[in-house]
């Protein structure tokens, strides 16, 4: 039988059944061992690996020889059963091995910047600059296919859902979303530059004013903005829909199951919460100090400011005088000995705190033990250990003063304290809906109201009501919350969404509030508003996935947003300059 060019197996196919035969493989040299004069090379490509044997009586040893690491070569050979003892029952193709016939060197490599073999870490700059070695690597490798698999299955639980999938275009116009844009000069319109979308957000309203019902798209965004950890500086990818005529329980109907089931095939067998729970955002920040809860650690903080009102704990007795201050309690099952509490009292200094009060519970001194126990009595510390079921073996710490001053930390404590103890379940993913986020904040730098969130969403109240709002009444403008929600797995925000404002008058006045002007709603939004004057459903949307970070995309940009392996941004001819008429006004080094 006459053999193909390159391969007549993949290096992930050979198996038991193939003993005897005589097959053709092609890949890289993954790795080569040299056993006392006889020569082993993992030879692989993208379907697996196959060990690949040489010895002096082969008429390929000599060739063999001289292969080093990451060779792309093709072999010749008879599939053989691997010496007992030396199979590898980890290998799909571990009792198999090829004793090579014929070795063709396809494409020889120089010296390796970094190796594929063995996972070991290298600097960021080389891992990017030199991607195409990365991705070879088995872990990224795998990273990279799960991600397409991972797509696949939204895809295919997105359709069956009844979602179809649109494309919108990715030359726009710029819009306030909240990062900087990506903007592109037009060549035709001198001054004039097109945005790269943040997200399809005014397109897919549109898709919904045009009547279509249910949009979905794995759609690219871009945001100028700077790194962090949980996201990727330049370009992103989300799964992002849009449904007609709904209400926010249709989307969590909806997406909820997607969201489960892809965790469920992808979780390794984790347990995934059969039905996320829905955390209005102020309840979010008073049991778990972050809109971003980790439900796996089971601490649930409380306000224990009756505890500490007038008592002998002069600190927080002065710190709770003042309207509005609280004092809340971080219970901390299984942390009832000094050195613990201690410990967290030094870790809290660390943060810029000036402490971190606390109370134990230990053998003997059931009454709670440290100063704060001396300070405030045995039948006030009884009162927190009944108000908080604690028990000897337990102990509490506690934040004071106001409560949107301190909240952030009060959460970081949580996490601390769920971490030492182990408290945090490792075996689950835990899901939850978080709503009710308020519409609009203070800002102190502008001395106003403004958007908190996102100023396309509905306000959680009837649209009259809306309408009649005074904008001096600041009071009752920040207690207005909207249909807007994020969706929280095990303390990372997967995705955000709202239900949209569909209503012309509501979102000028929503603007208005906010202190924007018709004229520049007209002027940012006109095409929009245009087709809301025209008829528009109610339409709720989610961003799913924004969980895309370096090691699940192909070519990433670095911290700086450079892409070190094509170089860019880089630095353009002046004759392109001159085509867009650009001039450049750079800032002196």
């Amino acid at each position: 039988m006459t053999l193909h060019r390159y391969r007549s197996h993949t290096c992930g196919a050979l198996r038991e059944s193939d003993i005897g035969k005589d097959v053709r493989l092609s890949g890289w040299c993954h790795r080569i061992r040299d056993h006392g004069g006889v020569l082993f090379i993992d030879l692989r490509d993208h379907y697996g690996l196959t060990q690949v044997v040489a010895d002096p009586d082969s008429p390929a040893f000599k060739l063999a020889e001289t292969l080093r690491a990451e060779w792309v070569v093709r072999i010749d050979g008879k599939a053989r059963k691997r010496p007992a003892g030396t199979e590898n029952p980890d290998l799909p193709t571990g009792q198999v091995e090829v004793y090579i016939t014929e070795i063709e060197v396809l494409g020889p490599a120089g010296e390796l910047p970094m190796p594929v073999f063995g996972e070991q870490d290298y600097p960021e700059d080389i891992r990017l600059k030199y991607r195409f070695l990365d991705l070879r690597r088995e872990h990224l490798h795998n990273n990279i296919m799960l991600r397409g698999a991972v797509i696949d299955s939204l895809r295919s639980r997105m359709k069956a859902g009844g979602f179809f999938e649109f494309q919108t275009p990715i030359l726009t116009a710029s819009s306030p979303e909240g990062a900087r844009d990506y903007l592109v000069p037009s060549r035709i319109h001198p001054g004039k530059f097109y945005a790269l979308p943040q997200a399809p957000q005014q397109f897919k309203q549109l898709i919904m004013v045009a009547g279509f019902d249910r949009y979905f798209q794995i759609a690219p965004c871009f945001r100028d903005e700077d790194a962090r950890a949980d996201r990727s500086p330049g370009e992103f990818y989300q799964l992002d829909l849009e449904m007609s005529f709904v209400t926010q329980q249709d989307v969590f109907d909806a997406v909820e199951p997607v969201i489960r089931g892809v965790f469920e095939e992808f979780g390794k067998g984790k347990k995934v919460t059969p039905k996320f729970p829905m955390i209005p955002y102020a309840e979010a920040l008073r049991k778990y100090g972050s809109d971003k809860p980790d439900l796996r650690n089971p601490i649930e903080m409380q306000d224990v400011s009756d505890a500490f009102r007038g008592s002998g704990f002069k600190i927080f007795a002065r710190i709770l005088e003042t309207e509005g201050n609280a004092v809340w309690a971080i219970p901390a099952p299984t942390g009832g000995n000094r050195a613990f509490a201690d410990r967290m009292n030094s870790w809290a200094q660390g943060e810029g705190q000036p402490g971190l009060g606390y109370i134990f519970w230990r053998e003997g001194e059931e009454s709670g033990a440290g100063p704060l126990a001396k300070n405030i009595g045995p039948e006030r510390t009884k009162q927190i250990a009944d108000q908080l079921s604690l028990k000897v073996g337990d102990a509490c710490f506690f934040v004071a003063g106001k409560p949107k001053d301190f909240v952030k930390f009060a959460g970081s404590a949580r996490t601390k304290v769920g971490e030492e103890l182990k408290l945090i379940a490792q075996d689950r993913f835990d899901l939850c809906w978080i709503v009710d986020f308020p519409m609009f904040e203070w800002s102190d730098e502008e001395k106003k109201i403004d958007f908190s969130h996102n100023p396309f969403s509905m306000p959680n109240m009837g649209v009259e009501e809306f309408l009649a709002l005074d904008p001096a009444d600041t009071d009752k403008l920040l207690s207005i919350n909207a249909f807007q929600y994020d969706i929280v797995c095990n303390g990372t925000e997967l995705s955000s969404g709202a239900i949209r404002n569909h209503r012309p008058e509501v979102m000028e006045k929503a603007f208005g509030l906010a202190g924007y002007g018709k004229e520049v709603l007209e002027a940012k939004f006109g095409g929009m508003l245009n087709a809301f004057r025209l008829g528009a459903p109610p339409h709720g949307v989610l961003l799913a996935g924004e969980e895309n970070l370096r090691e699940v995309v192909l070519f990433p940009m670095n911290q700086k947003a450079e892409d070190l392996l094509m170089g860019a941004p880089s630095e353009v001819t002046p004759k392109q300059l001159k085509e867009l008429h650009i001039s450049l006004n750079l800032p002196k080094k």
